[in-house]
């Protein structure tokens, strides 16, 4: 079990609606070790950009692991996704998917799959999207199984997407995808706005998952709003989850003060969950 902090790489560009530690990489990874980090999980939008080898050793200095890559930005900063009306935008956001699926083997890491995955729209029926969605779905799984990278699918609110908000619409998903490599990842915030019960969640889909997102119900840090995260971390425990945790979050007031107010109320409760 690794306690991890999301890190946008610098080809993503510095704005206030990203979710991570910005700056130069040597920075944000000094700084995260020093805070007392175990890894980080990277948000990217073009590896081909990037020092593959600095970004590695940079991390092996700091004692991080690489635990994940994220695709997000793919779509928040690009526009692309696999169901888009478009097949050249399909193709387009397959072809990146897989430029990070090659950039997490060569890290050790996983990537996700959130809101790449794009959203019913007028131009399509509800069938075609969903069966563009399981197409790429099934190409990347045959290509990252390849590669010895996880793809874990992750359910995100309506306020974000209409397309696959539930846990229980994710795992449909990855049992018509049957690929070993096509997992399921838990994001604390969106289970917060779309399941009945946080907790009981966790336990029906649990099987699953292979990652996990935490921020409080508001987006900051843990700790700074409303969820019970001790609740919350000794469920995943109690139903077997060993995996890693990572924040994604607004970075407020400041991504330093973000960085240590998260981990000053995570660590102790990780440490009472699971031991030091």
């Amino acid at each position: 079990m690794k306690l991890c902090y999301q890190v946008a790489t610098p080809d993503v560009a510095i704005a206030d609606s990203v979710t991570a530690y910005q700056g130069p990489l040597e920075k944000s990874f000094y700084d995260l070790a020093s805070y007392g980090y175990d890894g980080v999980e990277l948000m990217t939008l073009n590896p081909d950009e990037l020092d593959w080898d600095f970004v590695k050793k940079e991390a092996e200095k700091n004692k991080l692991a690489v635990v994940l890559v994220c695709t997000g930005e793919i779509f928040g900063q690009l526009g692309l996704s696999y169901t888009n009306p478009k097949e050249e935008i399909r193709k387009e956001a397959i072809r990146r998917t897989k430029g990070i699926i090659d950039f997490a083997a060569f890290l050790g890491a996983n990537i996700n799959i959130g809101r790449i995955r794009g959203q019913y729209c007028k131009e399509l029926s509800k069938e075609q999207t969903e069966k563009y969605a399981i197409d790429a779905f099934k190409e990347l799984s045959d290509y990252s199984g390849k590669k010895n990278v996880q793809i874990a699918l992750e359910s995100v609110t309506i306020m974000q997407t209409n397309f696959i908000n539930t846990l229980e619409e994710a795992v449909l998903m990855i049992k018509a995808v049957d690929n070993p490599y096509f997992k399921l990842m838990m994001d604390v915030f969106h289970l917060n706005l779309e399941e009945k019960d946080i907790c009981e969640a966790i336990r029906n889909y649990s099987p699953y998952n292979i990652h996990v997102h935490l921020a409080d119900n508001n987006r900051r840090y843990p700790g700074h709003c409303g969820l019970d995260f001790e609740k919350i971390i000794k469920t995943f425990k109690e139903c077997g989850y060993d995996g890693n945790y990572c924040t994604e979050i607004f970075q407020i007031p400041s991504q330093e003060e973000a960085a240590k107010g998260a981990i000053q109320h995570l660590r102790p409760i990780f440490n009472k969950v699971y031991g030091k």
